[in-house]
């Protein structure tokens, strides 16, 4: 009877070892190989990173693409209203550049089931309940975008050359800036192609406008130059 009991104890401590390993095993199918996080919180979380960075794409291409058509439109008074030959070439080599990408970035919209803002009217600025909620989902203010002045303020003005730098060097700011949010954050190969030619070109013109400021003018802009990264 006592080899029997021992042998009882030793089979109940066998089996009672099997079962925690048993139990250790089931753990590990949920945690990762590198730091024994639950893989279904690590989807949930991969899950959550992509819809954002789709929801950046979204915000940027909705909002750039107004934002250029107000571009090309501010340029357009430059060739006939330009009192200098740099402005004049420069507003024809900013439609010749924008347009097309406003085109690229509608496709781009359609692919990815977005309507863009409408461009404002003359004398109108941007509509603000949308690009509050675009600028918040870019990391940005509504003025970090550029997007707040009336259009048709360079109608009139006087000097032209000088306006439109004023006018045109913060709205470049702001391209920069929504630019550098969809490379940083988006995830749409296209469109970090069109937010890459968007940083290279306008950092160049703000240079360029800059340089004709002072030359001209006595000082460069008041609204700067190439937005700090």
């Amino acid at each position: 009877m006592k080899h029997l009991t021992t042998r009882t104890g030793v089979l109940a401590l066998a089996l009672t070892g099997a079962l925690a390993v048993a139990g250790c095993g089931s753990d590990d199918s949920n945690t990762s190989a590198s730091g024994g996080h639950d893989m279904s919180s690590m989807s949930k979380s991969t899950t959550t990173a992509a819809a954002s960075a789709a929801d950046v794409d979204k915000a940027f291409v909705s909002q750039m693409i107004p934002h250029h058509e107000m571009a090309v439109e501010m340029a357009g008074y430059a060739p006939a209203q330009g009192e200098r030959s740099q402005i004049r070439g420069l507003g024809k080599s900013i439609i010749a550049g924008q347009a097309p990408e406003i085109t690229q970035m509608k496709a781009i919209a359609t692919r990815l089931g977005v309507t863009p803002a409408a461009m404002p009217m003359d004398g109108e600025s941007m509509d603000h309940g949308s690009m509050t909620t675009a600028a918040s989902t870019l990391g940005l203010s509504m003025d970090d975008m550029g997007m707040s002045m009336k259009m048709g303020a360079l109608k009139d003005a006087k000097p032209f050359d000088r306006a439109f730098i004023d006018e045109m060097i913060p709205h470049h700011q702001g391209a920069i800036r929504m630019a550098r949010a969809e490379l940083a954050k988006g995830s749409d190969p296209e469109l970090k192609k069109v937010a890459t030619a968007i940083v290279a070109a306008q950092k160049k013109e703000i240079a360029q406008m800059n340089s004709w400021r002072e030359q001209w003018y006595g000082s460069p802009s008041p609204a700067g130059g190439v937005p700090a990264a």
